[in-house]
Order: structure tokens, then C-alpha cells, then sequence
């Protein structure tokens, strides 16, 4: 009992568990032969996941009705617009990078201007930036897929000492949103908004300051992994980013953030990133399609939102 109650303070665990479980699982049905290959699988594509999940965790902690549903649009739009201005050149890789991170800063602003100056609530407000951002994408990228710079696509898709170059670099910005997270006025800042905003304004909080940043962070995070992305793919696509709607979500819930905002969790996002891409190849395993898939993903996120509704908040 005294086990179980530790491990309730603690809920990123219980996504750890699922992933091995799921591994485990994955394994022993193909003999065990693909056990390497498959978790080097799982941490580079998880990666994604992460840096993208790490953004939306931070929207979500600052409280209910806070969602960014522009993610996936901004990183179609900075990975095609870094790859185009890098043109296949590997002395334009950190101009690139720029740029892409640039982008993200614009995404931001523009999303929380929306929010504060037109006061409509940010899911709306996120998603009508996701259609000018995808139109501008469209614009940009004119059919074209343009390859990414050879060192950098060598490094998207290599990795140190068996460890993916991509996870080392989720693992990276992973360490850093911690250090904000448990070590820095804004870390505090966001989760005293998340408990009450209101209280938080009394308290002499920048509110509309430290909104502002972590939507701008969310967005950042976001050209970052679209950059990545597109060098790891061999180019941008103009759906490359679909499926990182649900999933920045996804991982963000079942990783042990508090829905209700003011609890964040970093070591449960990678938990669930690699729980999520388990379960996908455990059921491309068995054969199921992506309707199933998807179904299953849903099921899971609403039986985490109803195990979490009955747990109290605070554990990290």
C-alpha cells in the first residue's frame, strides 16, 4: 500500500511502466530479434514527440482552456521555409536553425496577441492561426521538397554510442524545460497561474508577460522539431506535422500533467512519447490500420483523464 501510494505522488511513473510493459510485449512477439532496432526506433521518433509535448506541457500548466492547435502548421512552415533558405547547404545549417526559430518567436506573439487583444479563447484563437500559417506554408513551398544540407541530415539520422542524435537532443531541451520548470521564477510564475490566475494577479504576477513568453516557448519549440523533422525526413511536406496535433497533446496528459493546469510533469513526456510509439508498432504488429490506432488513443487519453481526476495534484 505504502508502494502504490509513492508511486500515486509520482505519476510519470505509471507511463514508464506502460512502455515497458507494451516493449516487452512488442518483443516477445517478434522473437526478441528486433529489440535493438526497435527501441532505437522508439527513441527517435519519440523524440518528436517530446520537444513538441514539452511546448504544449507549458500551455497547459498556465490553466484550463490553455491549448495551442497551431503546433503542427508552424512546424510545416519552419521546416519548409529553413530548408528552402539552407538550400541544400551546410553553411546555411545554423542560419536555418535561426530562422526557423525566428518563426516560431512570430507564431507566438501572433497567437497570444490574438488571445489578449481579441479576447477569444485560445484554442480558437490558436486554430485560426493554424490556417494562415499552413496557407503560408502552402505559398512557400510551391510542391517543392527541397533536401536538407548532407551534415545535417547525417546528424538527424545517426546517433552517439547507439543513442539516436535526435533523442540526445529531446533529452537536451528536456534538461533545460526542467531547469525552468523547478529552478526559475517563471517556472513558479506558470504554475501559480495554472492554480488561479486571479490569485496570481494579486500576487503581483506578470501574468500577460509570462502567457506571452510560454506561448511564444510552445511555438519555438515547435519550428524547432518542424526543423529536425524535415532534415531527419529528407524533406518538408506539407502534412509532416498532422499527426503531432493529437500527439503533443497526448503525451502531455498521459505523461501526468495536471489537465486542470499549475502541475507540470518533464520525465512523464517521455514516457508516454515512447509509451505512444509502443503501442503504434505493437498494433501495426498485429496488424491493425490507423483507424484503430487512433481509437486506442483516445480510449487511453480518457481513461488517464479519469484515473487522474480521482488523484490528487502536486506530484512531479
Amino acid at each position: 500500500m505504502i508502494a502504490l501510494r509513492a508511486l500515486d505522488r509520482k505519476p510519470w511513473i505509471w507511463s514508464f511502466l506502460a512502455t515497458i510493459i507494451v516493449w516487452l510485449v512488442t518483443v516477445l512477439f517478434t522473437g526478441g530479434a528486433s529489440s535493438i532496432g526497435l527501441s532505437q526506433a522508439a527513441l527517435t521518433f519519440a523524440a518528436f514527440s517530446v520537444i513538441v509535448g514539452i511546448g504544449q506541457m507549458f500551455v497547459i500548466t498556465l490553466g484550463p482552456g490553455n491549448i495551442d492547435l497551431s503546433v503542427p502548421s508552424t512546424m510545416t512552415l519552419a521546416g519548409t521555409v529553413a530548408l528552402k533558405l539552407m538550400n541544400v547547404e551546410d553553411g546555411m545549417i545554423v542560419p536555418g536553425l535561426l530562422v526557423s526559430m525566428l518563426i516560431g518567436l512570430g507564431v507566438g506573439i501572433g497567437n497570444y496577441a490574438l488571445i489578449k487583444l481579441l479576447r477569444i479563447p485560445p484554442i480558437i484563437a490558436t486554430l485560426s492561426m493554424s490556417f494562415i500559417i499552413q496557407s503560408t506554408a502552402i505559398w512557400s513551398n510551391r510542391g517543392l521538397r527541397i533536401k536538407p544540407p548532407e551534415q545535417l541530415a547525417d546528424f538527424t539520422t545517426s546517433g552517439f554510442l547507439g543513442i539516436p542524435n535526435i533523442a540526445l537532443v529531446a533529452l537536451l531541451l528536456s534538461v533545460l524545460a526542467w531547469v525552468l520548470l523547478e529552478r526559475t521564477i517563471y517556472g513558479r510564475w506558470i504554475s501559480a497561474i495554472g492554480q488561479s490566475m486571479f490569485a496570481a494577479r494579486m500576487a503581483g504576477i506578470p501574468v500577460d508577460g509570462t502567457r506571452l513568453v510560454t506561448y511564444v516557448l510552445c511555438a519555438t519549440l515547435a519550428s524547432i522539431c518542424g526543423y529536425l523533422l524535415a532534415s531527419f525526413s529528407g524533406g518538408a511536406a506539407l502534412n509532416m506535422g498532422a499527426e503531432y496535433l493529437l500527439m503533443s497533446i497526448a503525451v502531455v496528459i498521459i505523461g501526468g500533467t495536471a489537465v486542470a493546469g499549475g502541475d507540470s510533469n518533464v520525465p512523464g513526456i517521455w514516457g508516454a512519447s515512447l509509451f505512444m510509439f509502443l503501442v503504434v508498432s505493437m498494433l501495426n504488429t498485429y496488424g491493425f490500420g490507423a483507424g484503430p490506432r487512433l481509437v486506442l488513443t483516445g480510449l487511453i487519453i480518457i481513461a488517464v483523464i479519469l484515473v487522474a481526476g480521482g488523484r490528487p495534484a502536486g506530484g512531479r
